[in-house]
């Protein structure tokens, strides 16, 4: 399960501190699909950071003893003069595989993400969707409790996009997910249940259908 115990997070700014929770206490339960819902702006994917251990509340914390995938979304935590490669190498050395576990790894990852001879090549020189493919690609190649997916179910062209959203898909039947999306089909067709961020608050529903009604509700009263 994931605890999170008087959990504050805000952001410093000229008006004064932009909260996304305050004094946020809640149980997640474990071996559920969790979808994220909220206005732009709310909060959805710093949340999802601070789960992944990217980012980290002002004050309270965040308790759990199941292991947290980076955001699928994510690609900015790749280091620009190093290769593909070496970035590849660099996370399974984080994450303590060992010389036969990297190499596997690097030969999945490498194949999996189609980048050619750029897979030997800096990070800078690549373009924001090989970047995704990388990341995609690193991110199916290790086991998690939890993959946390930030809007991103499938990357690259028409093509690829299947292929890797047929891999997710796989993934999926091994672990749990936390997923922010604005796509109400996705969050009905892959979560149970669903958290709604708004206005500093988080609320927990254990139908993700009681959680679209009240996102829509909160986007009618916005409006």
């Amino acid at each position: 399960m994931i605890i999170l115990k008087n959990v504050t997070k805000y952001f410093q700014t000229k008006e004064g501190k932009n909260y996304i929770l305050k004094d946020v206490s809640m149980t997640l339960p474990e071996n559920t699909n969790i979808g994220i819902l909220g206005r732009n702006g709310a909060g959805k994917s710093t949340l999802v950071r601070m789960l992944g251990q990217i980012e980290f509340p002002n004050k309270g914390r965040i308790l759990s003893n199941k292991s947290f995938s980076w955001p699928l979304g994510l690609s900015g935590g790749f280091v620009g003069k190093m290769t593909g490669r070496s970035n590849v190498k660099f996370v399974c050395r984080l994450y303590g595989k060992n010389d036969q576990e990297i190499n596997d790894i690097i030969n999945e990852i490498r194949d999996f993400s189609e980048l050619g001879n750029y897979f030997e090549m800096p990070i800078k020189t690549y373009s924001s969707g090989m970047k995704a493919r990388l990341n995609f690609g690193l991110s199916m190649a290790f086991d998690f409790d939890y993959l946390l997916i930030d809007e991103t179910l499938s990357v690259g062209d028409s093509r690829f996009k299947k292929k890797s959203k047929e891999a997710l898909m796989k993934k999926i039947e091994t672990c749990s997910i936390l997923l922010v999306s604005h796509n109400m089909k996705t969050l009905k067709e892959l979560c149970d249940a669903g958290i709604v961020v708004n206005n500093g608050e988080i609320s927990y529903y254990e139908d993700i259908n009681d959680a679209i009604s009240e996102y829509e509700n909160i986007n009618k009263k916005k409006k």
